[in-house]
């Protein structure tokens, strides 16, 4: 069974930096893309940023500039850097992936999300 497992949210304020950890454990054989989505009160999830196995990324325009998305793929494990943090970037940040396993002899790719971490800014 596969699991992704995130870390490193909490409290900060306004300007001040957070990384997050996203980790992935199981009977993996590979992990395609990966991504953070974040999820606000009353709102719908939305993209954060992505980074497919090669390292190309992809980011939110509210987030461009100020986040950096990075994986360890020989531990399967990807990274969000936030700098320069805003109220608006509070919410439930979750991680994404495209994960590759092997079962009863069949090879198969499936989507899967971690728990969610908290990310709360104040002004």
């Amino acid at each position: 069974q596969v699991q992704l497992v995130e870390s490193g949210g909490g409290l900060v304020q306004a300007g001040g930096s957070l990384r997050l950890s996203c980790a992935s454990s199981g009977s993996i054989l590979g992990v395609n893309a990966m991504g953070w989505y974040r999820q606000a009160p009353g709102k719908q999830r939305e993209m954060v940023a992505t980074i497919a196995y090669g390292g190309r990324t992809n980011y939110a325009e509210a987030v461009k500039g100020r986040f950096s998305i990075s994986r360890d793929n020989a531990k399967n494990t990807a990274f969000l850097q936030m700098n320069s943090l805003k109220p608006e970037d509070t919410g439930v940040y979750y991680c994404n992936a495209d994960v590759v396993t092997k079962s009863t002899g069949l090879t198969r790719m499936s989507n899967y999300w971690g728990q969610g971490t908290q990310v709360t800014v104040s002004s």
